[in-house]
């Protein structure tokens, strides 16, 4: 995009830092009918995001180079991911560190938050391919996505299918040339439908209907609230969004951390004080390190740039 959509910036920091909520084990298991609810939405909107900020207007070299500079990172922290998963006693616990199980996790089965890069680096690279290098019309080469990753899901096994699909709406609307805003129209009375839906357990799948109609929903709620928050704490929202694929990279170093901090927040027993308390740590702690990384020129080896810590 040439130049930052504000709504977007805050929808991605809301998303981000429900991500951070809800892998706080924690909470998780306090609100387990809560997490289901979030997990219908959050990354799903995320992935529509995605689709529709992908920018393909760009040389082969140019693209390949952005993707391995997302690759190097994912790689990097999914190997971490997988070896603490045998260090310490976790629920996706692994048994045996191998170079085959590694490079299985790499590209193949990601543990952890580090799924949502790798389904973007293959949603990003196909929609490349076809909208670069396949001549016909818009509507032809959707489809044909649309069965790329179909088969790439179900056949290749790469991804999840419901993944897929709404990096595949967000194209659709990028490919339409209509603002993200005129598709996602901001509405309080979305409360109510959304209110209903999640009453029903069996509605809580992305990869239903009823899931992609929560994933609407939840999107027009947030773009109303936006309109009512003061300035100040909009720029807040729009700092993290900027600055949102530091936080998915490194927060599983301080959601984990976290853990320390349950014993002295116990008195509180609706565990909002630990949360709250967990996702400005995990949070300030993500921003801390890509901080420091541009401070001490290392993102440039990580990243690929000069610094990664976007203010504007």
């Amino acid at each position: 995009m040439e130049h930052r959509i504000r709504e977007l910036d805050y929808l991605k920091s809301i998303f981000i830092l429900l991500m951070v909520a809800f892998h706080l084990v924690y909470i998780g298991d306090k609100y387990p009918y809560a997490k289901q609810i979030v997990y219908t939405f959050h990354m799903s909107a995320f992935l529509i995001l995605s689709g529709y900020l992908t920018n393909i207007q760009t040389d082969a070299g140019n693209f390949l180079k952005k993707q391995l500079w997302i690759f190097i990172p994912y790689a990097c922290m999914e190997t971490g991911y997988v070896i603490m998963s045998h260090i310490l006693p976790v629920r996706e616990s692994v048994s045996e560190i191998t170079p085959t199980l590694l490079v299985y996790k790499i590209f193949v089965k990601p543990m952890g938050t580090y799924w949502y890069l790798h389904t973007l680096i293959i949603c990003c690279t196909i929609y490349y391919c076809i909208f670069r290098y396949i001549h016909a019309t818009t509507i032809s080469r959707i489809i044909l996505f649309g069965v790329c990753l179909f088969a790439t899901s179900y056949f290749g096994g790469l991804m999840a299918f419901a993944n897929a699909i709404y990096f595949l709406a967000g194209v659709i609307i990028r490919q339409s040339k209509l603002p993200f805003t005129h598709i996602f129209q901001a509405s309080f009375l979305a409360l109510v439908p959304i209110a209903m839906l999640c009453c029903f357990p069996d509605n809580l799948n992305r990869g239903t209907l009823a899931g992609i109609t929560i994933t609407y929903l939840a999107i027009s709620t947030l773009l109303y609230i936006h309109r009512y928050l003061p300035e100040f704490i909009r720029q807040y929202f729009y700092f993290i969004g900027r600055n949102t694929l530091v936080i998915l990279l490194f927060s599983p170093i301080f959601t984990i951390l976290c853990k320390t901090l349950l014993p002295f927040l116990l008195f509180e027993p609706t565990g909002m004080l630990f949360m709250f308390t967990s996702v400005f740590f995990t949070t300030m702690g993500c921003l801390a390190m890509a901080w420091s990384m541009d401070k001490l020129h290392l993102s440039r080896f990580f990243f690929g740039k000069d610094t990664i810590l976007s203010r504007q």
